[in-house]
């Protein structure tokens, strides 16, 4: 899961509610972030990733998916401009290269946009990028997703490929349900970032957007295990899904709320287990 929730201010005074960013960073990257490593995976084994491939991760965040892309040989740059905190994390995991990863060139990790993780002059173009920030939670999210392919594929060789990522259907993401408290609570902000389900074709209809040739899909499973209700809490929160119904409510309603949605899913040893599963899109740029 990744922040996808637009952020506005509430029409009303008073202060926003502080948040700690660099707590919520390290707990996305040490609880929540690590959820989403069998779809990673699955692509990289399927792509064949490894020493002749050229990436570049877009809304890399604390840079999970670009390690492991790195520790099979793969030459990485990731491209983000949502959490400072967050790219921080991956410059700590990623930079200097990590000792023992057969990449040719080290990992580059760059703040701005896809415009600014432009290759270095002299070096390839990339043959790979990836879009693992998954559509499918938030109103507006495949416009952000188009945004990024459409000025990342200038950068790309002719036949690379691109991967998107999205939630599955939402009887099969159990998870849905909670994320469902996140609109509850931030009507007052007329749903600019409000929580909807997936649709089928978000994916297609997105690459086609972009002038992209579908090449190949897939699902995997990705449940969300926690080891008790505080990295529940915790994990969920990290994703910035929740800000919005932070800043329309408060902490501590936030916290009660997502408690209860929680709760259904706590197993009798005390850990919190959701089942889910993730689609992708292998789409190539002609």
């Amino acid at each position: 899961m990744t922040p996808t929730l637009a952020r506005q201010h509430l029409p009303h005074a008073g202060a926003a509610p502080r948040v700690d960013r660099r707590a919520r960073a390290r707990d996305w990257a040490e609880i929540q972030e690590r959820m989403l490593v069998p779809l990673y995976e699955a692509v990289y084994e399927r792509l064949d990733v490894g020493c002749g491939t050229r990436l570049l991760g877009l809304g890399c965040g604390a840079g999970l998916a670009l390690l492991l892309a790195a520790s099979r040989g793969a030459s990485v740059t990731g491209v983000d401009s949502g959490s400072r905190e967050r790219l921080a994390l991956a410059r700590e995991r990623l930079l200097p290269a990590t000792p023992g990863t057969r990449a040719r060139t080290g990992p580059r990790i760059v703040d701005g946009s896809p415009r600014d993780a432009a290759p270095s002059r002299g070096e390839p173009a990339y043959n790979l990028l990836t879009a693992f920030e998954p559509v499918g939670c938030a109103a507006g999210d495949t416009a952000v997703l188009a945004r990024q392919l459409i000025a990342a594929t200038p950068f790309a060789e002719r036949g690379a490929l691109a991967v998107l990522a999205a939630w599955g259907p939402p009887e099969r993401c159990t998870t849905s349900s909670v994320l469902r408290v996140a609109t509850k609570l931030a009507d007052p902000e007329q749903g600019t970032g409000s929580w909807r389900p997936a649709r089928r074709d978000d994916l297609e209809e997105t690459a086609q957007r972009c002038g992209l040739r579908p090449d190949g899909s897939g699902r995997v499973a990705c449940p969300f295990g926690y080891a008790d209700m505080d990295s529940a809490l915790r994990g969920m929160l990290s994703t910035g899904l929740f800000d919005a119904a932070i800043r329309a409510t408060d902490q501590e309603q936030v916290d009660k709320e997502l408690a209860e949605a929680l709760h259904p899913h706590r197993r009798p040893d005390g850990t919190v287990w959701m089942p889910n599963v993730f689609r992708y899109l292998i789409a190539r740029i002609p």
